[in-house]
């Protein structure tokens, strides 16, 4: 279990980390969510003993990181995937960390197949790429085969069999009854793996629940609606707390009003439907919602850009590759 209260961290003139308090509970994928510069890496940071806190304390299994006799067996983190030593390999990078606390090369081969780096396990980690690095970070996170695990950004650089693999892996370390604290920019995966969020901006915490309550609570359910006689449909429902948009001439898209009162609105008309479909919002229309007033960086492509504007690209590497950055 992690546990921090009124935690803060300042440096200089920038507050960081705000008086934060929350828990990390043991048998659940605790996401941890914010915009750039809101002070998630510095919160993790603090929680490892990397920086260490202006105000307030945080706990890991009941003691101060710095204070548990066998850090690795209690926690693993990743936070930093390139902080190694570039010209040694995975195996012996692996196997130095693992000289720290006794643990044996049984279990450093052991890591190392499950995170599919076997090989590449006695190459250089200084010719990986982003994705190996992430694998080789994850597989010394795991080589203590902690009780808590920490990870920052855990998926950066991994091809979809990867993406997959650690989700798969975080939400069975839950299931042992393990605490697993992870950040991700990536709305759709976190959506699909945690099942706990505590969303930070500018160092508050702004939200914190379980996932489907807090995109229920931070969004508008929408219902989709298709007839011939949309235009009709539309005077029919509308009303003060009823929005209506319309993107093409046989198709609603309604804010505000329930399927089962457009439906029967429909019939009591006559009106024949073709598609009344409910639409819940998502994750990352929660996110940005909340973070809207605490998003530090802003871009303006999307917002002002041409209509002839590029589209972004979608390409994922195929599965097998490592996104090689």
């Amino acid at each position: 279990m992690i546990e921090a209260t009124n935690l803060s961290k300042r440096y200089g003139d920038k507050l960081a980390v705000d008086s934060i308090s929350f828990t990390v509970e043991p048998g659940k994928v605790t996401g941890f969510l914010g915009p750039n510069g809101a002070g998630k890496s510095t919160t993790m940071r603090m929680i490892v003993g990397l920086d260490r806190p202006t105000s307030g304390h945080v706990t890991v299994n009941g003691k101060p990181y710095a204070q548990h006799a066998s850090p690795l067996t209690e926690v693993g983190s990743l936070l930093e995937a390139k902080a190694v030593h570039t010209g040694r390999s995975a195996r012996n990078h692996l196997r130095a960390l693992a000289a720290t606390h006794g643990i044996g090369d049984a279990r450093v081969t052991e890591v190392i197949e499950m995170t599919g780096l076997d090989s590449v396990a006695k190459r250089r980690v200084g010719g990986f790429s982003l994705g190996m690095g992430q694998r080789l970070g994850i597989a010394a996170a795991l080589l203590g085969d902690p009780r808590t695990l920490i990870l920052d950004e855990p998926v950066n650089g991994l091809d979809p069999e990867g993406v997959l693999w650690v989700r798969n892996l975080v939400k069975y370390l839950a299931r042992e009854g393990r605490t697993v604290f992870l950040s991700s920019h990536l709305m759709s995966e976190m959506a699909l793996t945690a099942d706990h969020l505590i969303v930070i901006g500018r160092g508050r915490i702004i939200a914190a629940g379980p996932v489907q309550e807090i995109v229920d609570r931070s969004t508008r359910a929408s219902v989709q609606v298709r007839t011939p006689h949309a235009a009709r449909l539309a005077e029919l429902i509308a009303g003060p707390e009823v929005t209506i948009t319309s993107s093409e001439s046989e198709s609603l898209v309604v804010v505000g009003a329930t399927a089962p009162a457009i439906g029967e609105a429909a019939a009591a008309a006559g009106i024949a439907l073709h598609e009344l479909t409910p639409v819940r919002g998502s994750l990352e229309d929660a996110f940005m919602s909340l973070t809207q007033d605490t998003v530090e960086y802003h871009s303006t492509f999307g917002h002002d850009a041409p209509q002839d504007a590029p589209a972004a690209s979608t390409d994922v590497p195929a599965p097998g590759q490592e996104a090689s950055r």
